[in-house]
């Protein structure tokens, strides 16, 4: 690696995302001399951790999202575009995107990772994942939805199916997401509807492992699998999901193959690469990984172009010490400030030094009063976790103002059990079928 990399005045820097690890490699570059632009397809940076809750309706987008150019105001060296990145000219030292082009002298990509439906990208009408607010909203949507029309439904059989809720994926989305539903089913929601019993709703987490959050340690899977099962949610080992269509899923377990009739499925099973992503290791000749992570240097550059950076869940490295770096905030805040530091120190003429993780550990939370975590050998459980999961979050928003909101909301929620944010908001799927077999008896 080389070991000293003078910088003329006015060299650029363009960020592409405006998630963890490229906000924080923006605000850590801020003040520094460097010409930087953050671009991004969102005006808006969102912390993502907490994007079930507002899926779940007990928060809202204002609570996890924070304007782009608020964050950075006090960066006057720093300039946030609104607008789709879609290709990039290593040669010419250029990103083009939707309202035209901008040079670059570094440039950092931290673009994230998109839905894997792994060869089945028609699932996605059916099956949505869980990526974006707009992603939140429509899972939002179809969850209450699915309540409301099992409300209207006077066929057992067709109510059965909109009771019917499939979750694919067991790892910490997926567990997140199937404890959130059946808090709502077998907690706040009880007692509000008059002809059916949220209770008697059916949730299924459908795993292709033999335990849920294969990752943590098998204690903890195992923790995890009782408190979900306490909240009424079925946890299905050892199954692969063969095919997704409107209103059913077919499954195939170790008894074989079976279809469930669920008008509501929530994909949270896999990731890959984003489609700037895609194109960067095209124009590099930079082989992804089977996930489509990209292979960075130990400085986490790309192989042979060392004015790219990749970042956050896009990139595959290992740190100083040898350990993969998991696809987690932590590590994509960790990695963009690191990046900005090995800027600054370049343009000092001093040695780089390589990527080194610090490894705080991992939490998932499942309802109230649930949740396990793996906080470096030390594990823990139950409410003692899930009262320091709320504090780790709480201390991780963006903004004093939000995290006074946040906790507010959820001092006030925890004690009345309460959920107010359960809009349905568009146009529901298929209700005017419903009111015309209402309609015609």
């Amino acid at each position: 690696m080389s070991q000293n990399h003078p910088v003329p005045d006015g060299h650029r820097v363009v960020i592409i995302g405006g998630g963890f690890g490229g906000l924080f490699a923006a605000q850590s570059l801020g003040k520094s001399g460097y010409d930087v632009t953050l671009l991004d397809k969102r005006n808006f940076h969102l912390f993502q951790p907490l994007l079930y809750q507002v899926t779940a309706g007990t928060l809202t987008t204002g609570d996890i999202c924070v304007p782009h150019r608020v964050l950075l105001r006090r960066y006057k060296n720093v300039r946030a575009l609104m607008s789709t990145a879609y290709d990039v000219d290593p040669q010419a030292r250029t990103v083009r995107h939707e309202f035209g082009e901008v040079g670059y002298d570094t440039l950092i990509v931290a673009t994230g990772v998109k839905h894997h439906y792994f060869g089945n990208d028609d699932w996605a009408e059916y099956a949505p994942g869980l990526k974006t607010i707009e992603h939140a909203l429509r899972m939002r949507r179809r969850i209450f939805n699915a309540f409301e029309m099992a409300e209207l439904e006077a066929d057992a059989e067709r109510r059965r199916e909109w009771l019917t809720f499939v979750i694919v994926g067991g790892g910490p989305t997926g567990v997140e997401l199937a404890g959130a539903v059946g808090e709502l089913a077998n907690r706040t929601m009880v007692g509000d509807f008059r002809a059916v019993d949220p209770r008697d709703a059916r949730i299924l987490l459908v795993e292709g492992a033999d335990r849920v959050l294969p990752t943590y340690p098998e204690a903890l899977s195992r923790r995890a699998q009782e408190m979900l099962e306490e909240l009424g949610v079925t946890v299905v080992r050892s199954t692969m999901v063969e095919d997704i269509g409107e209103g059913s899923v077919r499954m195939k377990g170790p008894d074989g193959s079976e279809t469930v009739s669920a008008r509501t499925v929530l994909w949270a099973a896999g990731v890959r690469a984003s489609s700037f992503g895609v194109r960067l290791a095209e124009r590099t000749g930079t082989e992804p990984d089977r996930g489509g992570r990209m292979r960075v240097n130990d400085d986490l550059s790309l192989p042979n172009h060392p004015d790219i950076f990749v970042i956050g869940d896009l990139a595959r490295c290992n740190d100083a010490n040898g350990r993969d770096v998991p696809g987690l905030a932590p590590a994509a805040i960790q990695q963009g400030e690191y990046v900005a530091k090995l800027l600054k120190r370049r343009a000092k003429g001093k040695p780089d030094k390589p990527f080194k993780y610090t490894d705080k550990g991992t939490m998932a939370v499942i309802g109230r009063n649930r949740a396990v975590g793996d906080l470096n050998g030390f594990k823990v459980w139950g409410f003692p976790a899930w009262l320091l999961w709320v504090f780790v979050h709480i201390y991780a928003l963006i903004g004093n103002e939000r995290r006074l909101r946040v906790m507010l909301q959820w001092i006030w929620k925890y004690f009345t059990r309460k959920t107010g944010d359960r809009l349905v908001t568009g146009r529901p799927a298929k209700t005017h079928e419903i009111q015309h077999r209402h309609e015609t008896g």
